[in-house]
């Protein structure tokens, strides 16, 4: 069984919480795109844990978690967020935890240039998470950066660093008028925080081919959602890499690979963290009582979410983006304090009212069609079964997979890995 779980909508959907659920099921859990600006919040009898770089299924002994290539890593978040870890008593170690050859560093003056350039937009900057992401891609596709596998030999990575670093310092020095990143430090930055990590590193596309030959199975983690990607999401506020299921079997490595599923999450309302169109919007007093009641605030980067009512247009296009083939509705349980639930059900772009997911102008123009739909107005925290919602709650549900086109299989009613029932 090859799985993917993926966002459908803005991000912070929820998949860490379900990764870290559905992952009792598979062998192997990878990530397979994005760095640490994601944020994926997993709470189980351990506590409460953000993963920004490693897979949602480390709580899990037995399961193995693979870095995939498509993945940017910034190495001293890495050894800090595994020292985290291992501080509550999760065990990390080349025995579960596998990270691409292919995968791309991030240096420091990533980081460096992506604060920079935020600093240059000013008002009209585009929402980055300032951790080096959009530039180390940008690296990436110009064929100037480190990989992983590089590490094997750091007598050549000085070279390859100063080439670099020559490059690269003519954009930080000339075009921001900042300080030149210096060699040494650069490749003291890699001995200290990369060396360590060569136990870790692996060929991921062996790895992978050879354990699903030997009937393991597998579940991709996405970072973010349909509505980030960089070909198909809100551009340019989007991140810099595919969320998209399809891109998942490249980003582990093995893109021969077909999918038996794809497991989309989604909320029973509406968040976005950073900039761009959010058509479904609340404001004042009413947004911030639903912020408030579903502790919306970034797992990354601490920031307040924008929230609004659930978004059908947004969710069917990210349905289909996807290819779902099943969706996980969490938090349905945030909205147990609304008399009236509401409902974003078509756009109002100029004139026309659509009910279709637009582009550009028309995207950034339009505005939402909302209806209101009786709520149920009570705790639900303790439902384990379909049957235990309220008819109001059970009415919403199953309005939502109708309007999304796509079967709710399961459906989160609290943060803790028990609160959830399938449908």
């Amino acid at each position: 069984m090859v799985t993917a779980i993926v966002g459908i909508n803005w991000g912070d959907e929820g998949k860490g919480r379900m990764v870290d659920l559905l992952s009792a099921k598979y062998d192997i859990v990878c990530r397979y795109q994005g760095g640490n600006n994601a944020g994926h919040t997993v709470i189980n009898e351990r506590g409460s844990f953000i993963l920004n770089l490693i897979p949602s299924g480390i709580f899990r002994p037995e399961t193995v978690n693979v870095m995939g290539g498509g993945m940017v890593i910034d190495l001293e978040h890495l050894t800090k967020e595994i020292a985290a870890l291992k501080e509550k008593g999760v065990e990390i170690t080349p025995k579960n935890l596998v990270i691409s050859d292919r995968a791309t560093i991030c240096m420091p003056y990533h980081k460096r240039l992506d604060i920079l350039e935020e600093q240059r937009l000013a008002d009209k900057k585009y929402g980055s998470t300032q951790r080096g992401i959009a530039p180390v891609y940008s690296d990436k596709y110009l064929k100037k950066t480190l990989r992983m596998g590089d590490l094997r030999n750091m007598k050549t990575v000085k070279s390859k660093l100063a080439d670099l670093l020559e490059w690269k310092n003519l954009t930080i020095t000339k075009v921001y008028g900042s300080e030149a990143s210096e060699l040494e430090d650069m490749y003291n930055w890699l001995e200290t925080y990369g060396v360590p990590f060569l136990d870790y590193v692996q060929d991921t596309t062996q790895f992978l081919t050879n354990s699903i030959k030997n009937g393991k199975s597998v579940m991709f983690e996405a970072q973010l959602g349909a509505l980030r990607d960089i070909d198909f999401g809100i551009y340019p506020y989007t991140s810099s890499s595919s969320t998209i299921s399809a891109y998942a079997p490249i980003g582990a490595g093995i893109p021969g690979q077909k999918l038996d599923s794809v497991v989309g999450i989604m909320k029973a309302y509406s968040s976005c963290v950073g900039e761009g169109p959010f058509t479904c919007e609340m404001f004042g007093d009413e947004a911030e009582e639903l912020r408030k009641a579903g502790g919306e605030y970034g797992a990354a980067t601490g920031r307040p979410r924008r929230v609004g009512g659930f978004d059908v247009v947004a969710s069917r296009y990210g349905v289909m983006i996807q290819g779902a083939t099943e969706i996980a509705l969490t938090k349905l349980d945030v909205l147990s304090y609304m008399k009236e639930i509401p409902v974003c059900v078509a756009y109002k772009v100029g004139d026309k009212v659509v009910d279709y997911f637009p582009t550009g102008d028309d995207l950034a123009s339009a505005t939402p069609v909302y209806e209101k739909v009786p709520g149920w107005n009570c705790d639900i925290s303790k439902c384990r079964s379909f049957a235990d919602l309220p008819k109001a709650a059970q009415d919403y549900v199953n309005l939502i997979e109708e309007k999304t086109n796509c079967k709710i299989t399961y459906v989160s009613v609290g943060a803790d890995r028990n609160e959830y029932f399938e449908k």
